[in-house]
């Protein structure tokens, strides 16, 4: 790079530096985008290995949809027998009320093996008992800490018609409280055993357990495989089965509502960047060469030739390029390091600070990108100016 170039970088406001916001604006948004999607995946991915998801499948049921097998009881020991597998728990959802204590009403689901809760205060047991829940510690207002240990009465609604029913009492012992802000199934959420939930959601819709269970079916559930390697083949199988089945572990792929956009932001990001460090190199040189006409006609006069301005103004676009890459590098990793929390709350997973931290790859090309795509852009866009008769021009400029 000619010391020119820094020379009139610097002191000429008609040089390239003027495409430097733009380009750092491009570089920023990249790299946020890619802090994002990276704290998402790696918040998941921990999720996913601390509750054992590489062994793991889960079943969905879409409701109206005809093409997707229910997941009746008969449906869920069809998958059961399905070779490599070693348990499925299906979820069944239904609400608990305050009886005694407070005024809140929780959403119960089954606690499945997919669930890796972060508990604060009790232990879960190997295997919830028919009278046991996982609550939050704190849910609408209520401290559930002072009654860990005991047995509560909830109250559960008994449909008795249509539209009428009643409120019934179970007694169940809470044996855990888990961080409220862990919301993989939404907020307030309290956590049974299969065979509790799927009694709470029967009484709910007015039919007795087992029938429920035989002709509404689960909402979701998890299917345990025997061994990593065999996921694929057991979810190929559930699903040739007529299953909506997926591995869990593609959770880590297919990151939920912001996260999945954020992804997308990054991928898009790369094409938008060099595009756009391309398009606005070739303006820019342009529109710069022009309005310094005169005086490279004066160089070109007193014996510089084309290549030695086109190494003036490629200088000016690396430089250009380079401080519009690193200063948004730096912009995007800070903002992706100062959403850390309000993103962990979303996701309801703990993001760390070295999760936001953008992959070297995506680093890479928010540094790279700006001053390749604005020197390819320079390259292009003086080449026709340059061109032009220095003496016609400098006599034009005179």
């Amino acid at each position: 790079m000619s010391h020119w170039s820094l020379h009139t970088w610097k002191r000429d406001g008609r040089s390239l530096r003027r495409a430097v916001p733009a380009l750092a604006v491009l570089a920023a948004l990249l790299t946020t985008s890619a802090g994002v999607a990276a704290g998402a995946a790696g918040a998941v991915e921990r999720d996913v290995l601390g509750s054992g998801g590489l062994t793991q499948v889960e079943l969905s049921a879409f409701e109206g949809d005809a093409s997707v097998r229910s997941l009746t009881a008969s449906a869920l020991r069809d998958a059961g027998s399905v070779p490599g597998v070693r348990q499925v728990v299906g979820d069944y959802s239904s609400v608990l009320y305050a009886e005694e204590h407070g005024t809140y009403d929780l959403t119960s689901h089954t606690l499945t093996p997919g669930d890796d809760l972060p508990v604060r205060e009790g232990a879960i047991p190997a295997e919830l008992g028919p009278k046991d829940v996982v609550l939050p510690a704190t849910a609408q207002g209520t401290d559930f800490a002072p009654l860990l240990g005991r047995t509560v009465s909830f109250g559960y609604t008994q449909a008795s018609g249509a539209a009428s029913g009643t409120t019934d009492v179970i007694e169940l012992r809470i044996v855990a409280l888990y961080d409220p802000s862990w919301q993989a199934d939404g907020p307030g959420v309290a956590y049974l055993a299969e065979d509790t939930a799927a009694f709470l959601a029967a009484a709910r819709a007015g039919v007795d357990a087992e029938a429920y269970r035989e002709k509404e079916g689960a909402q979701s559930a998890v299917v345990v495989v025997e061994h990593q390697r065999q996921v694929a083949a057991v979810t190929q199988a559930l699903q040739d089965d007529g299953f909506s089945a997926s591995a869990v572990s593609d959770r880590v792929r297919n990151l939920p509502g912001l996260f999945g956009v954020a992804d997308l932001a990054m991928r898009v990001g790369v094409l938008l960047l060099a595009v756009g460090a391309l398009g606005l190199g070739a303006v820019r040189a342009s529109d710069s060469a022009r309005a310094r006409l005169g005086q490279f006609a004066v160089l070109r006069i007193l014996g510089t030739g084309q290549p030695e301005l086109r190494r003036i103004l490629l200088g000016e676009a690396l430089l250009s390029g380079g401080v519009a890459g690193l200063v948004g590098a730096v912009a995007g990793t800070g903002l992706s390091v100062a959403l850390v929390g309000p993103l962990s709350d979303v996701l309801g997973l703990p993001i760390t600070v070295a999760d936001a931290l953008p992959g070297p790859a995506w680093a890479a090309a928010a540094l790279v990108l700006p001053a390749a795509g604005l020197a390819a852009g320079t390259l292009l866009g003086s080449r026709e100016v340059l061109r032009r008769d220095p003496y016609l021009t400098a006599r034009a400029h005179t």
